[in-house]
């Protein structure tokens, strides 16, 4: 994917070439200090700019941000080819993205907040969960995060090509099932903010959600859920895990991360 063929037109979002990789990056005039956040996009390679709902919002906030572009890359620990040949998408972002947050904006953790949508949700969540220490602000939105589900039923959805990475990278759903962020939940060692966000009507998503929130509570983590439905919804069911969706929750999933990142100063203090 060529960085130049991606939208940048607006002002303060550029492209920049990362180690062979694009990225979007918005900079803010007036930035919010000691503060950032990463952005993992979606299955379907929606950019952060085209995002209007979370766009709007860190733009109202000064919040940097930087949006690395790996394809259908699952944001695993797994090389992935057709993203790259000698690092994974997962290290990508703990090493490379998040050095380039620091040397462009001058933030270090715990001011970077980790924000995904659908497949880069279940990614924010997973990789918060690996390393909670670097990145100890998670927010998802419709995450992904029952992917081996998908995988198994990937023959009688629409949308089945979309997991055709999945199968390149696990082989077997048990195995993917294994790697899932819920799996990567650590009794003792958590990201100290995380915000789940999805609609109860998302037919094959919610569930994972749930699922995740009823493990965290169990857990006795602290966790913010918002679970309300922002329908009805003009794409009709697809709408609750589509843009419709995504938009419509940004605004209070930037104020969970605002006030996440302000905590995380004063702590720091």
């Amino acid at each position: 994917m060529n960085a130049s063929s991606l939208p940048s037109s607006r002002a303060h979002w550029s492209m920049i070439d990362l180690c062979g990789h694009p990225c979007e990056l918005y900079s803010p005039p007036r930035p919010l200090p000691g503060r950032a956040m990463i952005y993992l996009h979606g299955v379907r390679g929606r950019t952060l700019l085209e995002s209007t709902g979370l766009r709007d919002a860190i733009e109202a906030a000064g919040l940097p941000a930087i949006a690395p572009r790996t394809g259908r890359s699952w944001w695993l620990d797994r090389i992935m080819p057709a993203f790259d040949h000698d690092r994974t998408p997962e290290r990508f972002v703990v090493e490379q993205v998040r050095a380039e947050v620091d040397r462009r904006f001058g933030v270090q953790p715990p001011g970077i907040a980790m924000v995904g949508i659908s497949m880069g949700g279940q990614g924010a969540l997973r990789i918060s969960y690996r390393h909670p220490t670097i990145f100890p602000v998670a927010a998802a939105i419709a995450p992904a995060i029952d992917f081996h589900l998908a995988m198994r039923e990937s023959d009688d959805r629409d949308d089945g090509d979309c997991y055709d990475t999945l199968w390149e990278t696990y082989g077997d759903v048990e195995r993917a099932r294994q790697d899932t962020a819920i799996l990567h939940v650590h009794p003792l060692n958590w990201p100290r903010h995380q915000c789940i966000a999805s609609d109860p009507s998302d037919f094959y998503w919610h569930d994972g959600a749930a699922r995740l929130d009823s493990k965290l509570r169990a857990l006795g983590i602290p966790h913010t859920s918002l679970f309300e439905s922002r329908g009805p919804y003009t794409a009709g069911p697809h709408g609750s895990h589509g843009p419709e969706y995504y938009d419509r929750v940004a605004p209070d999933v930037i104020r969970f991360v605002l006030d996440a990142l302000d905590q995380e100063s004063r702590r720091m203090a």
